[in-house]
């Protein structure tokens, strides 16, 4: 599977073939180094170990340095793996090397955004399950505008069910938007645009699979 790794810059807005306008993610993608090729007869398997954005030095621990002066490249933040890489690449690419968002993608391509969603803290059932709550609160209710009801059944089976809808920790968690379409790419600024929206902040670290 061919990708890679961005940084979710914001959402805006583009006017299509069409005159359309359709809101989208601007996406800052690479350039990206490859830091490692894994093959079969060494790792077991064929992958791709990319890395994106710079990173300081005295940030960076001894053995993570010497992995990236293997690839003769400076520190960076973000390294990511990709397995089954796209078939042209497979013995083309090798360990030092740069790859660059319109070498992987063109423009009309469907793709596969992975991001981690804004942490929102501990959340009641309104907002992390899209409860209605009471309403119009008729019938006298003065304080169940929000709560969540009943959660269970009464001596049989005396038990709250797993996976029951409940107040708690929302957000924050690795998010995946498949057959987003790639309205735009600007090479000479590694941007791509992206129908739609990604799940992140801005930001935040994406990746872009084919």
């Amino acid at each position: 599977m061919s990708g890679i790794i961005g940084k979710k810059v914001g959402m805006t807005s583009f006017y299509g073939a069409d005159g359309q306008n359709v809101a989208c993610t601007l996406i800052e993608a690479g350039p990206c180094v490859v830091t490692q090729v894994k093959n079969v007869e060494t790792d077991g398997y064929n992958a791709i170990q990319l890395s994106f954005d710079e990173r300081k030095l005295k940030n960076t621990p001894k053995a993570l340095q010497g992995h990236f002066n293997k690839a003769n490249t400076t520190p960076k933040k973000k390294v990511v793996e990709f397995r089954d890489f796209r078939q042209e690449y497979e013995g083309a690419v090798k360990t030092g090397d740069t790859i660059l968002a319109g070498e992987v993608f063109v423009e009309g391509d469907f793709i596969d955004a992975i991001g981690t969603s804004k942490g929102k803290g501990f959340q009641g059932v309104v907002k992390r399950h899209n409860f209605s709550g009471v309403g119009e609160a008729t019938h006298g209710q003065h304080n169940r505008l929000r709560a969540p009801g009943s959660i269970g059944a009464c001596s049989f089976p005396s038990r709250v069910f797993k996976g029951m809808r409940m107040a708690g920790r929302t957000g924050g968690r690795r998010v995946k938007l498949v057959n987003l379409r790639i309205l735009k790419i600007v090479p000479e600024k590694n941007l791509i645009l992206v129908s739609g929206s990604v799940p992140g902040a801005n930001n935040s670290y994406v990746i872009l699979e084919k």
